[in-house]
């Protein structure tokens, strides 16, 4: 049996990692953080963001309604409030979809690359 390296996730991320995940600013995450009662980020001694997986996760459901939907604060804050199961199943169904079209746009470049005999 293959040996299969596992992929080592972090426990805490800081806001500059968090920022660069979603090519947002490091101030719009504080920004949120204020807005958002779901963003509640664990801070060290310093004072310092810890952001973990479950984190980044409510970020990222935030970011879909706010940066891709075009809610307003107001608005995302309610339908978090009304509809947060739903929403975060759409946004794992929507996640999904783009890794099966970027695998399926990179198999039809590999394909098309490939030379005829």
């Amino acid at each position: 049996m293959p040996y299969k390296e596992r992929e080592i996730e972090k426990q805490y991320y800081t806001i500059g990692e968090v920022a660069a995940m979603f090519d947002v600013a490091p101030s719009l995450i504080r920004f949120w953080e204020t807005e958002f009662d779901q963003l509640k980020p664990k801070k060290s001694k310093k004072g310092n963001r810890q952001f973990t997986p479950k984190d980044i996760e409510e970020l990222r459901t935030v970011y879909h309604l706010v940066k891709e939907r075009g809610y307003t604060i107001q608005g995302a804050k309610e339908v978090l409030k009304n509809k947060s199961v739903q929403t975060k199943d759409k946004i794992e169904i929507i996640q999904s979809l783009e890794k099966v079209r970027s695998f399926l746009v990179g198999l039809k470049e590999q394909l098309n690359s490939k030379p005829t005999e």
